[in-house]
């Protein structure tokens, strides 16, 4: 018999009795389960990267849609694309049942809101270039499933994460991506190994697709944003290493291109100045790799 994210493990039935040391190692082999679920759906994952990237390089949206737990992991990875990749705000979407309330403040019952999905996709005027993720580890939550035949309806790519096979949600989507994480050691929380595996599958599909766009150059995160003391010593590290000069010039040449990493590399590499670099990544969709070919 297969368990489901709801079922109850006879194995954790005495689990109060526990001593914390068996606690510890309990949670932790969820969790590298959870990495496993992961990898067995690498296929539809590097399908997901593939097609969205296709969509976004036409100037579509990542739009994530959720609730509960599996909403504030999405709106965790749409948070984290402006600042890594320099990727805008007004493309890295979350829609949370509940509104932006709900991350801080649960508000299940509105995952069973149907009207609630397909009210906030029209109100971001979904259309065939957004790239849709809907995440729910029941695979059944009525907020994901209808945001995602309303999402499909108007053209857009739609990719659903789930953790329970059979689901639903894995019905309506043009790529279903299964995590068979199975029984929780909490029977029904799944902020805990389903929620490690949404995460990281997450951490595949965003930076996948980042990376296809061309907004990573030698391994490097060269479209960040250095907004900070730390990182714009992170950044003038990059320029130094992708130009191989040191720290002071890197740090330099930054301070003249405004901070912008692709700007400073390609006027030491190519010998510019700030307006010639900028014009070169212009005239290659900012492709660093591109300009400096």
């Amino acid at each position: 018999m297969s368990h489901t994210t709801e079922s109850a493990s006879l194995r954790f039935a005495n689990l109060e009795d526990w001593s914390s040391t068996d606690l510890v190692a309990g949670i932790l082999e969820g969790q590298f389960s959870a990495i496993s679920a992961v990898q067995a759906a690498s296929a539809p994952i590097a399908e997901a990267i593939d097609r969205g990237a296709e969509r976004l390089a036409r100037g579509g949206r990542l739009v994530y849609l959720g609730a509960g737990t599996s909403g504030r992991i999405a709106t965790q990875d749409a948070a984290e694309l402006p600042p890594t990749f320099n990727w805008p705000y007004e493309r890295a979407l979350s829609l949370m049942a509940g509104g932006e309330d709900a991350v801080f403040r649960a508000a299940e019952g509105a995952e069973d809101s149907e009207q609630l999905a397909i009210e906030a996709l029209e109100g971001i005027g979904v259309n065939e270039n957004d790239v849709v993720i809907a995440l729910a580890a029941s695979g059944r939550t009525p907020y994901a499933i209808a945001g995602v035949q309303h999402a499909r309806a108007k053209g857009a790519l739609t990719i659903s994460i789930f953790n329970n096979s059979g689901a639903r949600l894995g019905e309506v989507a043009d790529i279903a991506v299964l995590l068979d994480t199975g029984a929780e050691i909490l029977s029904g929380s799944t902020r805990m190994k389903a929620g490690t595996a949404q995460k990281a599958a997450l951490n595949c599909i965003s930076t996948g697709v980042m990376i296809r766009l061309g907004f990573v150059y030698r391994g490097l995160m060269v479209e960040m944003r250095p907004t900070n003391t730390k990182l714009k010593d992170r950044a003038a590290k990059m320029v130094a290493t992708l130009t191989d000069t040191d720290y002071a010039t890197a740090a330099e040449a930054l301070a003249t291109a405004g901070g912008s990493i692709k700007i400073a590399t390609v006027m030491l590499l190519k010998s510019l100045d700030r307006g010639d670099a900028e014009a070169a990544l212009a005239g290659v969709d900012g492709n660093l790799r591109r300009a400096l070919q």
